[in-house]
């Protein structure tokens, strides 16, 4: 994640030390798994998130779970574990987009959650049902994962799978972010404003979407 990385060096230069703490506190490597019905029909996104050691640490701890320091959970706290990350607030999307043909989808809310400590990482999926299911011909899927306030980075290291039945058949695509142009366009806001200014009163955009991996997944016709 050195891209990511950058972003505090170029801003620290620029801002107060206020504005310098709009950058990722927490790393996720991400994967997901699309899921189509038999008719074809995008119907589900399995979501899975890989943190960080120290943000695992920190929740490990404050959920006073692995006592014997082993990095093996007991059944009884692996199902302690499960939801810590998925108890969302109202209208919060999960940090998840998925548009098909440019149209954003709707999604559920998260569904099937588990959560596991693998290497001292803390491994957690879910499954967001897509409402209503969306035809494979309506593509093509276009995927991010991003925090727009930047505090948690996402990074999609690991895989992206399809259902069975369409692996080969359709082209996943992975479209890296302009982190040189999303950089510029912040150094610039940033130098209009004064040390104490307020972001949102002064119109500055979130930028999370902006360092955004996009996976594009096209598949046939029919």
């Amino acid at each position: 994640m050195k891209h990511l990385l950058l972003l505090p060096a170029v801003i620290c230069g620029l801002v107060s030390p206020a504005l310098v703490a709009a950058h990722p506190h927490i790393f996720v490597d991400t994967g997901f798994t699309l899921g189509f019905d038999e008719d074809n029909q995008l119907v589900e996104i399995k979501v899975t998130w890989q943190y960080d050691e120290f943000y695992s640490l920190l929740i490990t701890e404050d959920l006073f779970l692995d006592k014997d320091g082993d990095g093996q959970l007991t059944p009884d706290e692996r199902q302690r574990l499960i939801g810590f990350d998925t108890n969302w607030d109202e209208g919060f999307n999960g940090d998840l987009e998925i548009r098909a043909g440019g149209q954003l989808l709707a999604l559920s809310g998260p569904m099937q959650a588990g959560t596991d400590l693998i290497e001292g990482r803390i491994v957690s999926t879910h499954v967001r049902k897509i409402e209503p299911p969306v035809p494979m011909q309506d593509g093509p899927f276009s995927i991010k994962a991003f925090d727009p306030s930047y505090y948690t980075a996402y990074e999609i290291k690991l895989p992206v799978t399809l259902s069975d039945h369409l692996q080969g058949l359709c082209l996943l695509e992975r479209i890296e972010p302009d982190i040189a142009g999303g950089l510029a366009l912040m150094k610039a806001q940033l130098l209009r404003l004064n040390a104490d200014a307020d972001l949102e009163e002064n119109d500055i955009p979130l930028m999370g979407g902006e360092f955004a991996t996009e996976i594009l997944v096209t598949c046939p016709a029919s």
